[in-house]
């Protein structure tokens, strides 16, 4: 590619394009499509952009369509990317214009690209499916020479990542020659993810390349060490005890972003840090996917202009692109994984040549391991994969509508583009034709309804002529869910964000509530709006909280964890302020590891204990404690709990085990049947159902403030109608399959959970009596107690246990057993 195009815009700046930029160039212009893998920070954007700039200068007229997509996978993006894009054609070919199309475009803006499109659009996964829905789509993007999907190992290994796979086959169909590109800063399998991305056997799969920038990027990850750590510790239990030394943090950086693991988390503390500085208030900030665009905007804008000092954010600010240079970024709690870390990290010294720097925050003892572990698995790169879902049929039906509004299909040809895809490449032929038949009937049970009739043949072609039911699936479109959301609104129409239903509904008119970063009171809840006001009154409210669940311990950082509790690594500041727990762990038990099992047996007033730990993430122990419960068919009720380092099992009696009953219970053998038959997976599945209905069609979904405001009860109670009926009256339908298969891996990961037994019938037990709960079995058995007492008498028996457990470890070590 000649260089003198691209030659004023890295001349004013006094840059040197990077030899992976030339790489990338080069490859585009000779027609290539592929992966290209950077550190944060390093140029990705202008690598893959100004490929296509550079094509279109070498044209003797500038393209007057649009030649490039750019698509990215959160809509808060989008203003970033645009600037990004902007920034080079203002001085190349200030004519060729880039605009973005997503969620929160205006409305006037969206109505002119309906007219025409500029050089360049970005736009996110659902509203590129919203594009396809339209007859002109194929003719306004007829000059369309890129696509290019920034962060795909965002979307890679989720539904949108599907979503995002079958638009670019339609597209590839369209368009023969279409070059595709996946930007990725973070991931471990960059070869499947350029296969997922591209599709198998495609044009361009074949003629694709993997760009991987070689630069060293130095990355440090240091810990805020607690003053005082208790020898005892459970989930949670320093809470948000170490503002202060966050705060000492703060002070020596000219811009902070503090990164939380929810958003829950993010508006405590927020209001943590503002309380011990209340002068800050100006110069600190909150930032969460749920706020309204303006108030994100308006904290983004504050970031580059350097009026705040301080940002809480979760993962919404984990991407971008040139932000102003961020000094330090801090991590609350454990990332759970290596490359959420590293991608964080990437956010300070986001600068070729410049060194990333995370301050860990542990919100309780044993994250002081995780961050240790965390530093020497990044150090190796050890980084996770992000395996790609399986035939999801809930998203290929919602396509298929898509498709046959926009530009009716002949079934044939659409099972062979569908097939090029890389999570639909194994569609058996049953499989597509019931698809057919769902969205032309709505399946066996539900043919003789006609709101589930969407499509109908015509000249051999399936197509969608319902105006009504075409503008329901416009709304619907996209594979997001979650509960119902409620728009957060003042008197005066201003907007703060959503909270969801189930929250909001909970709080009665003039009671308070914190969200983005305020202290609010409710005025009134109505049609799915709920008006507040600034609260005058001093009680602190109820900070907003979101569902979903505990991210688990992923395996690479789980290994390299217990590397760390068998003394594997250098010495480091973690493990030296751990030392007291782990001594006592030894003294009392054994450490934990991922080559042995240790298994704890305890009695107490309660009963027996019995506690396992096998190092594999939440989830898997969530299922394991599940089904050792179920196998041992005890005649009395067994209490499970569990964290990312094992679980317990709490019964009257009957836990008393040998190695060869505990081997038994741990055995992979019938391990299907035996959790569904002790998970209750049909209740599981049925909860499900409602997120695979509102993707599929079955149940439409409400927009806040739109005419449709059915609430989540309704729409809980009309998933659980259609479930009833398809299980009785079509039991076969592929929908309900994929609701059990899609609830097993996500509460239960059921992949990593298989994996695990048969990893652990490898291993050696070590089996250990114990005379007082040791460090890894106390946060099993507190968890125990927020389960089976209110909150008063729980605090009290936490406290007689932390003293007893106290005193003991003060003494002489009481005995222990190895073998039973």
């Amino acid at each position: 590619m000649p260089a003198d195009p691209l030659k004023p815009f890295f001349a004013a700046r006094g840059w040197k394009p990077a030899a992976f930029q030339k790489q990338t160039w080069k490859a585009y212009r000779e027609g290539k499509s592929g992966l290209l893998h950077a550190p944060t920070g390093h140029g990705k954007t202008l690598a893959v952009w100004l490929g296509p700039v550079a094509e279109a200068l070498s044209k003797k007229q500038l393209p007057d369509s649009c030649a490039v997509l750019w698509l990215t996978p959160l809509r808060a993006l989008a203003q970033d990317t645009l600037r990004a894009l902007r920034e080079p054609l203002e001085m190349l070919a200030p004519t060729l214009k880039v605009e973005a199309r997503t969620g929160d475009t205006p409305a006037a803006l969206r109505a002119r690209l309906r007219k025409k499109l500029p050089f360049a659009l970005v736009t996110t996964p659902e509203s590129l499916s919203l594009m396809l829905t339209h007859p002109d789509t194929r003719e306004k993007l007829s000059a369309l020479r890129a696509v290019v999907v920034d962060e795909w190992h965002e979307l890679l290994g989720s539904k949108r990542g599907v979503q995002t796979e079958l638009c670019l086959a339609r597209l590839r169909t369209w368009f023969p020659d279409l070059r595709l590109w996946g930007l990725s800063a973070t991931l471990g399998n960059l070869d499947q993810a350029r296969e997922v991305l591209l599709g198998p056997d495609t044009a361009a799969s074949r003629n694709a390349v993997t760009i991987s920038a070689d630069l060293k990027k130095s990355i440090v990850i240091d810990t805020i060490i607690p003053h005082e750590i208790d020898r005892f510790p459970w989930s949670g239990h320093i809470g948000t005890r170490l503002a202060g030394q966050v705060w000492q943090e703060i002070d020596t950086a000219r811009t902070t972003l503090i990164f939380t693991n929810t958003r829950s988390q993010t508006e405590i503390w927020f209001q943590a840090l503002a309380e011990l500085r209340p002068d800050w208030r100006d110069r600190l900030a909150v930032h969460h996917g749920s706020l309204d665009r303006d108030e994100r905007e308006r904290v983004e804008a504050g970031l580059r202009d350097g009026s705040l000092r301080c940002v809480v954010c979760t993962s919404s600010l984990d991407l971008g692109v040139d932000f102003s240079p961020v000094d330090q970024v801090l991590q609350v709690g454990s990332p759970k994984g290596i490359a959420r870390l590293l991608q964080r990290a990437g956010r300070s010294g986001h600068q070729p040549g410049k060194t990333s720097r995370v301050l860990g925050v542990p919100t309780h003892a044993m994250e002081l391991v995780e961050f240790a572990a965390v530093r020497d698995a990044a150090l190796a790169r050890h980084l996770e994969a992000r395996l790609p879902l399986q035939k999801p049929l809930d998203v290929l039906v919602q396509h298929l509508v898509t498709c046959a509004i926009g530009e009716p299909f002949e079934p044939e040809e659409m099972l062979q583009e569908i097939r090029s895809s890389y999570s639909f490449r194994d569609l058996t032929a049953e499989e597509w034709h019931w698809c057919l038949g769902f969205i032309s009937t709505g399946g066996q049970a539900l043919a003789a309804y006609p709101r589930y009739r969407k499509a109908h043949l015509e000249n051999g072609r399936y197509t969608v002529t319902d105006k009504g039911l075409i503008q329901q699936h416009r709304m619907s479109i996209g594979t997001i869910s979650g509960e119902h959301n409620v728009s957060l609104r003042f008197a005066n129409g201003h907007t703060l964000g959503t909270v969801e239903e189930s929250f909001i509904s909970r709080i009665r008119p003039g009671g308070n509530l914190v969200f983005a970063g305020r202290h609010l009171e409710l005025v009134r809840l109505h049609l799915r709006v709920a008006t507040v006001k600034p609260a005058t009154k001093n009680n602190k409210g109820q900070v907003a909280i979101w569902g979903g669940s505990k991210m688990p311990l992923s395996t690479e950082l789980a290994h390299a964890m217990a590397a760390r509790l068998r003394g594997e690594g250098k010495p480091a500041p973690e493990m030296t302020a751990v030392e007291p727990i782990l001594e006592i762990q030894r003294r009392w038990s054994a450490l934990p590891d991922d080559r042995t099992l240790l298994v704890e047996h305890a009695r107490s007033r309660e009963g027996e204990h019995l506690f396992i730990y096998p190092m594999a993430g939440r989830l898997v122990h969530e299922g394991l404690g599940a089904l050792m419960a179920y196998r041992l068919q005890l005649p009395d009720s067994v209490i499970v709990t569990q964290n990312d380092y094992g679980f317990s099992l709490t019964a009257r009696r009957g836990l008393h085990l040998d190695e060869p009953i505990l081997r038994r219970l741990l055995t992979p053998e019938n391990l299907l049947d035996d959790l569904i038959a002790c998970l209750n997976t049909a209740e599981l599945a049925r909860r499900q159902f409602r997120e695979v209905a509102r993707v599929s069609g079955l149940i439409l979904q409400a927009l806040p403030g739109g005419r449709n405001t059915r609430g989540f009860r309704e729409v809980q109670s009309s998933s659980r109608l259609l479930f009833e009926v398809l299980e009785r009256y079509d039991p076969g339908n592929l929908l309900l399959q994929q609701s059990q298969r899609e609830i097993l891996e996500k509460q239960l990961e059921y992949g990593r959970l298989k994996s695990s037994l048969d990893d652990i019938g490898q291993r050696p037990f070590h089996l250990m009596e114990i005379e007082h709960l040791s460090p890894m079995a106390f946060p099993l058995w507190a968890d125990r107690l927020s389960a089976t007492m209110n909150a008063s008498d729980a605090a009290t028996r936490l406290e007689s246990k932390l003293e007893e457990l106290t005193r003991a470890a003060a003494t002489e070590s009481p005995p222990r057993h190895s073998s039973r």
